[in-house]
């Protein structure tokens, strides 16, 4: 909205000083009058011939001492004036510098460049806190801004391919009329059934972003156990054993999100855990502060920067096949948005032997008193 034009801060701050140094100057001389030419008498009194006082002549009176003081004092005051104007710009200029370097910044940022930083020296102050603010709000925005980006490209990608694979079936059953009709069902309800698998994923994670739900109070260890009953067909499908245990775990947040956090990361330990045969653990703690839920998994050997990459939507740690249950690659993305969500952390290792290690910290919910 459009502002009036007022007085900058450093002429404020300019004015401010050579005020105050005027009052104080004022109060001074105040107090010489008070304190001392009060007592100075109004009428000429002879002094006596005395040599050591005033060499025997008239003392002098209070309105003589005020015809010398005042110019003086005026022509002092003046250069108070001019000293603490000046004096006062090149202060305030130099304390009001690094707030030109954060506007600077705060224009740049404005105009869509992310990159540049303040960075700004010296001790730390209120200026030093307020840079190292704006930086660390400018590095998430970056790397928020290029998540978002990497998401869009591959999102359209993803989204592109079933229908591309629609539109492909379509005009090869629209050349060749004796081709068995069955067929061409059954392919396209595969493929609809992954386009509308891949829309709900992108409706939950952008859900998760959103915080839109209601905290209530869940237990960690419940959903567990919730989600190994609902997955075990797979993974007797896969020849994998699923060990759950721990302990209570409580936490406040959406229920739903929550469960569908679970099942996501036990539903990849269990489709990622290669060869068969494998198992699965899922363990749960609970600490003064936070609660943890563990989901760990036998599998084949995963390097520390492959690992790193699979919270980014689309990525598969089998790079990207598409076999039987291998997902459209958004379970860990969903799983890192929902934690993000319940204002926790998730961290992914490799496990020495083969497999991966997700840990999912979460705030403890506080028992009522």
């Amino acid at each position: 909205m459009p502002r009036t034009p007022g007085l900058s801060v450093r002429l404020k701050l300019t004015l401010s000083y050579a005020g105050f140094l005027m009052l104080a100057s004022g109060l001074l001389l105040a107090a010489v009058w008070v304190f001392l030419l009060r007592y100075v008498p109004d009428r000429a009194s002879l002094i006596s011939q005395d040599p050591s006082t005033l060499n025997g002549g008239i003392f002098p009176i209070r309105s003589h001492l005020l015809r010398t003081f005042a110019p003086r004092a005026a022509a002092v005051l003046a250069f108070l004036l001019v000293f603490g104007l000046v004096g006062g710009w090149i202060l305030a200029g130099r304390m009001l510098a690094p707030l030109t370097r954060i506007t600077e910044a705060t224009r740049q940022a404005a105009g869509g460049s992310l990159a540049h930083r303040i960075e700004l020296e010296g001790p730390k102050d209120e200026f030093r806190e307020l840079a190292d603010a704006f930086d660390a709000m400018l590095e998430r925005l970056e790397t928020h801004v290029a998540e978002q980006r990497r998401f869009a490209a591959n999102a359209s990608h993803e989204l592109r391919t079933p229908l591309a694979i629609t539109q492909t079936l379509l005009d090869v059953a629209r050349k060749d009329p004796d081709r068995q009709g069955g067929e061409l069902d059954e392919r396209l309800r595969a493929v609809n059934a992954r386009a509308i698998e891949l829309t709900e994923a992108l409706l939950l994670l952008s859900r998760a972003d959103r915080r839109s739900f209601t905290p209530e109070h869940v237990d960690l260890s419940l959903l567990a156990e919730e989600a190994t009953e609902t997955l075990l067909p797979l993974a007797e499908k896969h020849g994998v054993a699923i060990e759950t245990s721990g302990e209570i775990a409580p936490t406040l947040g959406s229920h739903a999100l929550l469960l569908q956090l679970t099942t996501n990361l036990l539903h990849n330990a269990v489709v990622h855990n290669l060869p068969a045969g494998g198992t699965v653990h899922v363990t749960t703690a609970a600490a003064p502060e936070s609660v943890t839920l563990a989901v760990e998994n036998t599998g084949e050997q995963l390097s520390p920067r492959l690992v790193s990459t699979l919270t980014e939507p689309f990525q598969r740690g089998t790079e990207r096949i598409r076999g039987d249950q291998a997902g459209v690659g958004l379970g860990l993305a969903i799983a890192k948005s929902i934690v993000r969500a319940h204002d926790g952390t998730l961290s992914l290792n490799p496990r020495p032997g083969g497999g991966l290690r997700v840990t999912v910290r979460l705030p403890a919910a506080r028992r009522a008193p």
